[in-house]
């Protein structure tokens, strides 16, 4: 074969390439993997911020938010500020297969889009948490803290999808109404976090600082606002190139993340879309989790200011 080829006007270059170390994957089985799926995770990036996590040889992967210079004039892009760096940040729009193919060429292998719309900056679409075990082995803790928060969801009317992150946890989406706000959505994630915690709290935990977990999974209540999470059907920079799936709910503790891969999850998902068909219809947030969440301090502001207490307490 060949290490290049055109598709879609797109040309694709040293397809014949490990992608990297350890995946016992080469650039080409990335590009055709994304290709199979393209219709199905554009629909999950599609005018929505994309930071993509590149791996490039001689480099350490490495997460690219602002488009680079030699970016094709074809490839979509929004301005958007970003408080951290202080300034306007160019993000791509990944809106059709030649985009996709493009990043796929430039050996983009994550895919992280915001929980916003381009259009609907102020607005988020899905509520998500982001159950993290404490160990890569233990996928089946976080399986067990997904029903935590599964029945903490049915107590407050609400019904959501799941998948794997592709790593070695969980991801929750619910879908959210338009007029609830982003402190709505980040005051009623803390509240579920921290009701799922109280259900079984050897199990799941809510501390941020990871010293302080104590071997439990983490309930990451933090992707809100601006966040990004990692597309359904995103591949993953990990050993064997494990894919981030949907599985239903029932079906958890019959499945490991790495069931799914860019060599498997394409035949998986055939001529269907998994996670379409596991979505439930945009919900109403209730007035109770978000006045409960607003009680609860923000877990990655609370972990920096107990830093610099300790800091302080160091110097002293």
């Amino acid at each position: 074969m060949s290490g290049k080829e055109m598709r879609d006007g797109v040309t694709l270059t040293n397809l014949d390439e490990a992608l990297f170390q350890g995946a016992d994957a080469n650039k080409r089985d990335l590009v055709d993997y994304l290709d199979a799926v393209a219709d199905r995770i554009i629909r999950e990036l599609a005018d929505r911020p994309l930071s993509v996590i590149r791996v490039i040889r001689g480099r350490a992967p490495f997460m690219q938010k602002n488009v680079p210079k030699y970016t094709p004039s074809w490839v979509r892009t929004v301005q958007l500020w970003a408080e951290t760096s202080k300034r306007e940040v160019s993000y791509a729009l990944c809106n059709d297969r030649r985009t996709l193919l493009w990043f796929a060429n430039q050996r983009a292998v994550e895919y992280h889009p915001t929980l916003i719309r381009a259009d609907r900056w102020d607005r988020p679409t899905h509520l998500v948490l982001d159950l993290d075990p404490p160990v890569a082995h233990a996928f089946p803790l976080a399986v067990r803290a997904g029903e935590l928060v599964r029945q903490v969801l049915t107590d407050a009317g609400l019904v959501g999808a799941v998948k794997t992150s592709g790593a070695k946890g969980l991801h929750v989406f619910v879908p959210i109404e338009t007029q609830a706000t982003i402190e709505d959505v980040a005051t009623a994630t803390r509240a579920i976090a921290a009701r799922a915690e109280r259900l079984d709290p050897a199990l799941a935990t809510t501390e941020y600082v990871r010293e302080r977990r104590g071997g439990k999974v983490f309930l990451d209540s933090t992707r809100a606002g601006g966040a990004t999470v990692v597309a359904t059907y995103s591949p993953r920079v990990r050993p064997g190139v494990p894919v981030s799936f949907p599985v239903a709910w029932d079906e958890l503790d019959r499945v490991t993340p790495g069931d799914f891969t860019v060599h498997t999850a394409a035949r998986l998902i055939a001529d269907r879309d998994p996670w379409a068909d596991l979505m439930p219809p945009p919900q109403h947030l209730g007035s109770d989790l978000i006045e409960e969440g607003r009680a609860i301090p923000v877990a990655r502001v609370q972990a920096m200011h107990e830093g610099k207490r300790r800091a302080r307490a160091r110097r002293r």
